[in-house]
């Protein structure tokens, strides 16, 4: 017969050798043993083996959940764990140890092809991709394909029309909560990026990455139409739509095309007649900054493009490069760029009427005023 739900406390020794035992609560079925108390020590060991393994699950049970009630009570989802080094906050301990790598600049996996390092193994294979060529997600849209499915997501936000991100300064719109966050260290006006070779700085790393490729004179990317090399890919890729003659951005007031949007809303602003920004020296205005500054360059006199064969110097490098033409036996239209050897006057004269302005290009609709012989 057994005893049911009987209630005693037996002593279990401690294991490893320890010097405290510890006292359970036995409720549980128990045989009824003649001449031998429940409640003794000589009673647990001569139990079945059912009943002491349930002892000592018991007590296993009880233990683990006292080390539970002894952790902080944290909720699903509430990041406890901050980076000393920046504050960002973490839902597990393993994340922030990743983060933290980026702030020791440790990147121990770098890529055999082009040697770009990375903090993770999983960011080193999602790069390799790129080399493969291999892009697997479509854009049901637009065609555009892309390597990884999080990129295709992303991308085709924009089709959505939909920008949750909106700046309280400015009021521009984004996609992503990131491209917000990147767009906000413009009106700061914090660069905390410098080039070390002419000292101009960045809001964001990877721009200065890019901006010193310039300085590299590396340009991996090439034209298969016209040779033209580029330092990044996204370059080429806007290049080559001059060649495929698609112009997909008409101004509705001028009816002129372009092959970006970028180039539309610029040529937008000729039309508004809003030239924002004035050179503190002479008080020539300008629809764009970039503009500005090159304008400024004339008044600083200083020309860092020399030409290797002749010693003259400029200063931009687009006027270099088309004065090197010179050099070669060939000319270059100054704003459409297509290449003449000796009938670029013709071009100028016999596609186009003179004006007072300047002589006018067909081919770029636009006027130059520079000396066609140099």
């Amino acid at each position: 017969s057994f005893i049911f739900s009987h209630h005693c406390y037996v002593i279990i020794s401690p294991e490893g050798g320890g010097n405290t035992p510890t006292m359970c609560l036995l409720t549980c079925l128990i045989p009824l043993m003649e001449g031998v108390s429940v409640c003794s020590t000589t009673a647990f060991h001569s139990l079945p083996l059912f009943v002491s393994l349930s002892l000592q699950d018991q007590h296993g049970a009880r233990s683990q959940r006292s080390q539970e009630t002894d952790k902080p009570h944290r909720r699903k989802g509430e990041k406890t764990y901050s980076c000393d080094e920046c504050g960002k906050d973490f839902t597990q301990a393993g994340h922030l140890k990743t983060h933290q790598l980026i702030h020791s600049g440790v990147k121990p996996y770098s890529c055999e092809l082009c040697g770009k390092s990375f903090t993770e193994a999983g960011h080193l294979k999602r790069h390799q991709l790129i080399h493969s060529g291999i892009k697997p997600y479509s854009c049901d849209l637009c065609g555009k394909s892309f390597n990884q499915a999080g990129n295709l997501k992303k991308h085709q936000l924009i089709h959505s029309g939909v920008k949750p991100y909106s700046c309280d300064l400015c009021g521009k719109s984004f996609t992503e909560a990131g491209d917000l966050k990147k767009h906000q260290l413009i009106h700061s006006g914090v660069k905390p990026y410098s080039c070390d070779l002419c000292g101009k700085s960045f809001t964001q790393s990877g721009n200065l990455k890019t901006h010193q490729l310039i300085h590299s004179g590396f340009k991996a990317y090439s034209c298969d139409l016209c040779g033209k090399s580029f330092t990044e890919a996204g370059n080429l890729k806007k290049h080559q739509l001059i060649h495929s003659g698609f112009k997909a951005y008409s101004c509705e007031l001028c009816g002129k095309s372009f092959t970006q949007p970028g180039n539309l809303k610029k040529h937008q602003l000729i039309h508004s007649g809003v030239k924002p920004y004035s050179c503190d020296l002479c008080g020539k205005s300008f629809t764009e900054a970039g503009n500005l500054k090159r304008h400024q360059l004339i008044h600083s006199g200083f020309k860092a493009y020399i030409c290797d064969l002749c010693g003259k110097s400029f200063t931009q490098a687009g006027d270099l490069k088309r004065h090197q033409l010179f050099h070669s036996g060939f000319k270059a239209c100054d704003f459409c760029g297509k290449r003449f050897n000796a009938q670029l006057q013709q071009h100028m004269f016999n596609q186009a009427p003179q004006s007072s302005d300047g002589i006018s290009c067909k081919e770029c609709q636009l006027m130059s005023h520079l000396d066609l012989m140099r």
